[in-house]
């Protein structure tokens, strides 16, 4: 089991963790929503929570929920530019389809 980040990704919440002047990391995980089921989430992290794995590349950790766990296993988390639009992607081998808005998925 598995998260990994790009070095894309890194830059980006390093950058982010040294504006705010404080974190920890950022936690990935998924919530029930959308056309397909399911949505990624991330947020930054101060303190983590006693349950949280921890995933650690390039120098930022990654916590996950054990339930969110086994449906983003395996997933890369990057970060792109595309134009004048920038955001997180998430490259996940378990996911199966994506809704036409792209902000829901099913595995």
């Amino acid at each position: 089991m598995a998260i990994s980040v790009s070095e894309a990704a890194a830059r980006h919440v390093t950058r982010y963790l040294s504006k705010r002047g404080k974190g920890f990391g950022v936690r990935l995980g998924v919530k029930t929503t959308g056309c397909s089921g399911l949505a990624y989430k991330l947020e930054y992290v101060d303190d983590p929570e006693p349950e949280d794995i921890v995933f650690e590349a390039h120098g930022i950790k990654v916590l996950v929920d054990p339930k969110s766990l086994a449906y983003i296993d395996g997933t890369e988390l990057d970060f792109v530019r595309e134009g004048l639009n920038e955001g997180f992607r998430f490259n996940n081998p378990s996911e199966r389809d994506r809704c036409g808005c792209g902000e829901s998925f099913r595995v």
